[in-house]
């Protein structure tokens, strides 16, 4: 009969001999498109595993490294997260789509959208597919109306002949004779039902001055051949002024404004019975 000292005597010396020899389980491995984190690959270490923005663990999140030597559970793989085919919202079309998997969209694969006709877009015309496997935020088309332009006093407007105007549709702007257009002569219905500015018709400046160079436009002309039908509003001219002290010109700008040109104080009309006088275009500048 074996005694029960002896016994205890074998399974201390089996003990002391495994405790003398540490268990290590091999290495493991590169996650691709993951990464694993661990201390040492040493009996009874864990080790964890992530995988990178765009994927998803097939698997356990971490592994133990057992007494035989082995990983448990087995390591993961890093799977691609994918986006089914974006849902198309009302009045839209898709103007640029390529699934990357099948008929499925990878992690920053990105869909375009265009609206019908006379339908304006609401918010990004452009979506992604994330990381949760969703699009982000999707547009919305929706018929805008524009009320018909009002004629511009002293002017003119034509749009189309349509018992509605909608969204992109056009009007064209114009002024009668001595009157000029301040502002676009084409405007657009925009996206929040009104348009895209509201032109008006201003009168001409006519011009008191009969004789005067000035600069229009970087060019030196004659006033009153330049502008023998008027200043149109919104011209802009540059007068020649003397500076009688340090015996030079300089100039300073006068602009039509709905039929109104204030000149320069002080310019001085070169009268041609002053022959011996410099007219001021003349001097030299300061």
């Amino acid at each position: 009969m074996i005694s029960p000292v002896f016994i205890l005597f074998v399974s201390f010396l089996c003990h002391v001999a495994v405790a003398g020899r540490t268990r290590v389980c091999p290495f493991a491995g590169i996650l691709e498109n993951g990464a694993v984190r661990y201390t040492t690959f040493e009996y009874p270490n864990m080790i964890s595993f992530s995988c990178n923005t765009g994927f998803y663990l097939n698997g356990t999140n971490s592994a133990k490294c057992t007494e035989e030597g082995t990983w448990s559970p087995a390591p993961p793989v890093c799977a691609p997260i994918t986006c089914p085919p974006p849902p198309v919202p009302k009045f839209a079309t898709l103007k640029a789509y390529k699934p990357s998997i099948g008929n499925n969209s990878l992690y920053r694969d990105r869909a375009v959208f265009e609206c019908l006709p006379h339908h304006a877009m609401f918010g990004n015309d452009t979506v992604t597919c994330t990381a949760h496997g969703n699009w982000t935020e999707l547009p919305e088309c929706r018929e805008v109306k524009c009320p018909f332009p009002s004629r511009p006093d002293n002017g003119f407007v034509n749009y189309p002949a349509k018992p509605v105007l909608l969204y992109k549709d056009k009007a064209k702007f114009g002024c009668h004779d001595t009157y000029s257009l301040d502002g676009p002569d084409e405007v657009e219905c925009t996206k929040l039902g009104n348009w895209s500015a509201q032109p008006s018709c201003k009168v001409s400046c006519k011009i008191s001055i009969k004789k005067a160079t000035v600069i229009y436009q970087g060019e030196r002309v004659k006033i009153q051949e330049q502008f023998k039908n008027g200043m149109k509003h919104g011209d802009k001219v540059s007068f020649f002024c003397k500076n009688k002290e340090k015996k030079c010109s300089y100039t300073e700008e006068a602009q039509c404004i709905d039929g109104t040109l204030e000149v320069p104080k002080c310019f001085k009309e070169h009268s041609s019975l002053a022959f011996w006088k410099t007219d001021a275009s003349d001097v030299k500048p300061c």
